[in-house]
């Protein structure tokens, strides 16, 4: 059986909530095993754009990168964010190592081509262009890599969807690993009713996401996170969890807090 590593996605809400952060960062550290954190940060992102009179557009979750937009997530992903979880971790004993997917060509995208929607410098990641190489490298020399949703194309920076590119690096890492990909964020999990917080749904396989989404269950930002979650499942992810980012520990062992998806 081969090792088990935890992917874990943190985003942008518990980012910007400092007890909640604090917390999991604590948790974060305290896993033993091999480990990877993929960030997002949309809020901070969005704040310092109405301050800098850049207006945040966003289509189904995702923000439209134009040039100056570009600049922005550059300085508050690959920058502010990024090196902030770095030291924090580092405090806790966590020897960690910030990085684009530029930095050693961690991971090459290719730029969205325009069609009914025109995204901008937005990077289309696929497994191919994770170098595992350079990941499974670090994570022997038991250091822990923090990965900004910020790719390349061998021209330009690009950026990409935090859950994509948490998804498309457990893909290429499943050959070597024993993988549990979990995305941590505010609520206990996947919502049946967004106003209700106990709406918990614990399991969701392929067939009730179909029928919850005709439904309409899924809103706003769950969409492309469900959908790139059931594209990894279906690429041979071992294991996929959508749970309070509070409750990380609580989801190392056989039981699930938070929702489990299933093929």
């Amino acid at each position: 059986m081969n090792t088990r590593l935890y992917i874990i996605k943190i985003g942008g809400h518990v980012l910007d909530d400092e007890p909640a952060l604090e917390k999991f960062l604590n948790d974060f550290a305290a896993l033993e095993e091999p480990k990877i954190l993929v960030h997002g940060g949309g809020k901070q992102a969005t704040v310092l754009s109405k301050k800098l009179g850049i207006e945040p557009q966003m289509v189904n979750g995702r923000r439209l990168t134009d040039e100056r937009t570009l600049e922005l997530v550059t300085m508050v992903y690959g920058g502010l964010i990024n090196k902030n979880l770095v030291v924090q971790l580092q405090r806790r004993g966590c020897n960690a190592i910030g990085l684009t997917g530029a930095d050693g060509n961690l991971i090459r995208a290719t730029k969205r081509p325009p069609g009914e929607i025109d995204y901008g410098f937005a990077g289309d990641v696929t497994p191919d262009g994770v170098n595992t190489a350079l990941l499974y490298f670090l994570l022997k020399q038991n250091t822990v890599p923090v990965i900004a949703p910020l790719t390349h194309d061998g021209n330009t920076l690009l950026n990409t969807n935090a859950d994509t590119l948490a998804s498309v690096i457990a893909v290429a890492l499943r050959m070597h690993f024993n993988i549990r990909l979990i995305y941590c964020f505010e609520k206990k999990g996947v919502l049946r009713n967004p106003d209700d917080e106990q709406s918990v749904i614990p399991i969701i396989s392929k067939s009730s996401y179909q029928q919850l989404l005709a439904e309409g269950v899924f809103r706003n930002g769950m969409l492309p996170k469900l959908q790139t979650a059931f594209q990894a499942l279906e690429q041979g992810v071992h294991e996929i969890v959508i749970s309070h980012a509070s409750a990380l520990l609580q989801n190392r062992g056989n039981e699930v807090s938070g929702t489990r998806l299933t093929t």
